[in-house]
């Protein structure tokens, strides 16, 4: 296949790029050369290169920032995404959509289904929704890939902050009421090319296996870093004030892939391996 990733500089797209070189023809764009919220760039882009399949990886992912300007975020999450479907659309070309589990309100005890209903209560969950419906909407030949909590090499993650924090302070204050699914992006960039091969169009969630709290997440990291001295007091959401609301309880469950075939390790193996890379 030739795979044109739209973010291919960023952590996830890089690293879907690096994966599937080895069997498919890859291209992509990112800023400032490709911009997403030009429309009639991104037609010219498609209609130059002539992909087969368009992974659309760029985003606004900065979730804070997304509460303090929500039109940016919208623009390019939502807009920025219409672009791309309709492109897709016009020239019968496949497109994987990059969701994130904050489209949930995160007020259940079970983790989501592909199949549940979205509910975002911020910003940032509003315009990856939008993304979502652009997508449905426009392009007959879709998939949407939510996913949670990731972590790759390069760039700023949880993973790396917790350590950074950890050595500048010698101590720390993690919430144990956010719950979701730490994924990594060896493991999401494997699974989101197992699942373009198949043609099986629809909703997926691609996360590693298991959930845990920012709090339980964070003494893993501690303890996997020889840092298991360093103290960590469990607070709440509500004593972390920040701009955006994230949903407390978003795990993710995978149901489609995995009818497939396609499953991801458990997130505690991924982060050992990750750190130990």
């Amino acid at each position: 296949m030739r795979l044109f990733i739209t973010g291919i500089k960023g952590q996830l797209g890089s690293e879907i790029a690096r994966q599937a070189k080895s069997d498919h023809d890859v291209i992509g764009g990112d800023l400032p050369e490709f911009d997403i919220t030009n429309r009639s760039q991104v037609a010219a882009a498609f209609a130059a290169q002539r992909p087969t399949c368009v992974i659309h990886c760029a985003a606004f992912t900065n979730v804070d920032a997304a509460a303090r300007d929500p039109e940016t975020a919208y623009r390019i999450n939502g807009l920025g995404t219409q672009n791309i479907a309709l492109a897709c659309a016009e020239q019968n070309i496949e497109i994987l959509y990059l969701s994130s589990n904050e489209v949930f309100d995160g007020n259940t005890t079970q983790p989501y289904r592909e199949f549940d209903s979205t509910n975002p209560i911020n910003p940032y969950g509003y315009s990856k929704l939008a993304g979502e419906e652009f997508t449905q909407q426009i392009a007959a030949r879709h998939y949407i890939v939510r996913t949670s909590w990731l972590t790759s090499a390069g760039g700023r993650n949880f993973v790396h902050r917790i350590q950074q924090l950890a050595d500048e302070q010698g101590k720390l204050r993690v919430v144990t009421d956010e719950v979701a699914c730490p994924t990594f992006g060896v493991d999401l960039a494997q699974a989101i090319l197992k699942v373009i091969v198949t043609h099986q169009y629809g909703i997926y969630h691609l996360v590693n296996e298991g959930y845990c709290s920012r709090y339980d997440y964070a003494q893993k990291i501690l303890e996997l870093t020889n840092r298991s001295h360093i103290p960590i007091e469990p607070i709440t959401l509500a004593d972390f004030p920040r701009p955006s609301t994230p949903p407390k309880f978003t795990p993710l469950t995978n149901l489609c892939g995995a009818a497939l075939g396609i499953r991801l390790r458990g997130w505690e193996e991924a982060l050992k391996e990750f750190l130990t890379r």
